[in-house]
């Protein structure tokens, strides 16, 4: 289960050293594709596979299907660590979550999440205000 925050940074190389505790988990290989609110999501090869299934499964006669489908499936890539527990970030992948230099890796039980620093601050901030109307909400899915 992936879960926490952490401080990490993208060298001039597009390198990403994902933290220590998950490595051993995406040792095997892993897949990093476009997320949503402008994040890069981080999936295990299993975990992939598995979402990949259920996206297959969907109406291609809904555009809303097509669309997440294409978001993101088209925008995945393999990756795999390397002897220092880095992922290079594809060039399309770190501009589409406008990537720099500081980012923050969030665990979410079965994925990653990459974040631009300032932008998961600016989220992170907003989603903390607004913690008793989203804890409402869910309360009336039985969360």
């Amino acid at each position: 289960m992936f879960i926490g925050e952490y401080q990490h940074t993208i060298d001039s190389k597009n390198r990403l050293a994902v933290p220590a505790k998950f490595r051993a988990v995406l040792a095997k290989g892993c897949v990093v594709t476009k997320g949503l609110d402008n994040c890069l999501f981080l999936y295990t090869k299993k975990e992939w596979e598995e979402l990949a299934l259920k996206l297959s499964k969907l109406p291609i006669s809904q555009s809303n299907t097509r669309a997440f489908s294409r978001l993101m499936l088209a925008g995945a890539m393999d990756v795999s660590l390397d002897k220092q527990g880095r992922i290079i970030l594809p060039d399309y992948l770190k501009k589409f979550a406008s990537l720099s230099k500081k980012v923050i890796v969030t665990g979410l039980m079965n994925r990653l999440e990459i974040w631009e620093e300032k932008a998961w601050e600016k989220y992170k901030a907003s989603t903390e205000k607004d913690s008793s109307n989203i804890a409402e909400a869910l309360g009336e899915l039985g969360v």
